[in-house]
């Protein structure tokens, strides 16, 4: 007999395959069956001068023409996929600011939180290094963009992704929320982390008469971990809408032209999380595998929807189970959803350069380092802010001179890629959690 969690994480296997199934098939069934476009064309406008457009514009518009065709076929099933995403992102303020609230306030003071928030800082700091320097090493050793031979996007094309400049005035508007509610109504994590941390040491000072609402947020944090396990009953549906929109409108051939790409970036992930952060484990004589076994729910949630965000309530509720303190799993994870998505991190680095690559600039090892240093800054609190990776990679683009529209290379299998950097940001935070917890002398 499978246990509640198999059944949940053999539904989610099933639905990624079912979904991949399904996908291929009207992906098929729509690029078999293309007409002569011209033809169409020539019918629909009633102009003969149509007659004159070179093939080559004609097999432009067809392109265009089967691409919105199979967008507006993937909309179909996607809608199951934001329909699920929407119900995750319901349950992340209240319980980021529940847990969190609940966590401070059992820590008692500033000081204490002070002391646990710079352990988790320094932390973070030399795991966005590592990521960072593993990106360009991995980058730098196989060079997919000079092996690949890509064709490369037209001057000026529009990638619909709009470069953003993270400088102090924009990270402090960020962190600090001008109003709680208006922070929890955009879900944006940070700003809920600011007020939650200043309101639990608060609460915590206050003494008795802040018990009864430190009381009110366990409650609500029991709740939220309920409406949690409701929702999570329909992931394998929005799962399967989220696979067969991307199939539908990718297909399977894409694989094979970025395979190299793919392979590439992938075997990073794979070296950082059962190299890099397995030695960390090791360090802090943390039992690594017993981790993972734990919190392989939220890596395959996170991998199959590509969203981070939608693992966090399960990966809070699989760190407690694992033994680490809920004042330590509630303040370090919320923290690294803004400051330590190692594999998003990664990919900055990764991205930027294989982009460069395929234009044929040579980025020296001294901009390298630079660009490193300054994704270090950048990269942090963009959480918030949609397809964080690819505006961050913008930025990047245009400071170092590489052409904007080379993002568009990228863009056929963001996604894809998109399913493994989702996947190691929840692991990150996990062996983070443990770590911090390590430091501050918990036994697990």
């Amino acid at each position: 007999m499978f246990s509640k969690k198999n059944r949940l994480i053999t539904s989610i296997i099933i639905a990624m395959i079912v979904g991949i199934f399904c996908g291929f098939l009207i992906n098929k069934s729509i690029t078999s069956e293309k007409p002569d476009f011209s033809k169409t064309v020539l019918v629909k406008s009633g102009n003969p001068e149509i007659i004159k457009t070179t093939q080559a514009a004609l097999d432009k518009q067809s392109a265009k023409f089967y691409k919105d065709y199979k967008k507006k076929i993937a909309s179909r099933f996607s809608i199951l996929s934001d329909i699920f995403l929407r119900l995750i992102k319901m349950i992340i303020a209240p319980l980021v600011f529940a847990v969190l609230v609940l966590g401070v306030a059992k820590v008692g003071d500033f000081k204490s939180v002070g002391r646990i928030g710079l352990k988790t800082l320094i932390y973070f700091t030399v795991a966005t290094l590592i990521a960072l320097s593993l990106g360009l090493v991995i980058v730098n050793t196989f060079e997919p963009g000079k092996v690949m031979h890509l064709d490369l996007p037209e001057a000026n094309a529009d990638t619909g992704v709009k470069s953003n400049a993270q400088d102090a005035k924009n990270f402090i508007s960020h962190v600090i929320p001008e109003s709680i509610f208006d922070a929890m109504a955009k879900n944006d994590v940070l700003p809920i982390v600011v007020f939650a941390l200043f309101f639990g040491v608060a609460a915590a000072s206050v003494g008795k008469q802040g018990d009864s609402l430190v009381k009110a947020c366990d409650g609500l944090a029991h709740i939220m971990f309920k409406v949690t396990n409701y929702v999570m009953s329909f992931a394998p549906i929005g799962i399967f809408g989220a696979i067969t929109a991307v199939v539908i409108q990718q297909g399977l051939d894409v694989l094979s032209g970025y395979v190299y790409l793919i392979v590439c970036f992938f075997g990073g992930l794979l070296f950082f999380v059962f190299v890099v952060l397995w030695i960390i484990s090791l360090m802090f004589k943390i039992k690594f595998y017993k981790l993972l076994s734990h919190i392989k729910e939220p890596i395959l949630l996170a991998f199959s929807t590509a969203s981070s965000e939608s693992a966090m309530p399960k990966t809070i509720e699989a760190l407690e189970k694992h033994g680490i303190s809920n004042r330590i799993v509630s303040f370090v994870l919320p923290l690294g959803y803004s400051f330590n998505l190692d594999g998003s991190i990664m990919y900055m680095t990764f991205a930027t350069v294989f982009i460069a690559q395929s234009y044929g600039i040579e980025i020296g090892m001294a901009d390298q380092i630079k660009m490193m240093l300054i994704l270090l800054v950048t990269s942090k609190g963009m959480a918030g802010v949609p397809r964080a990776s690819l505006v961050v990679i913008a930025g990047m683009l245009g400071m170092f001179n590489i052409p904007g529209e080379g993002l568009l290379l990228l863009l056929a299998v963001d996604q894809i890629l998109d399913m493994g950097r989702s996947a190691t940001n929840v692991v990150g935070n996990a062996v983070a959690s443990a770590v911090v917890a390590r430091l501050e002398g918990e036994k697990f």
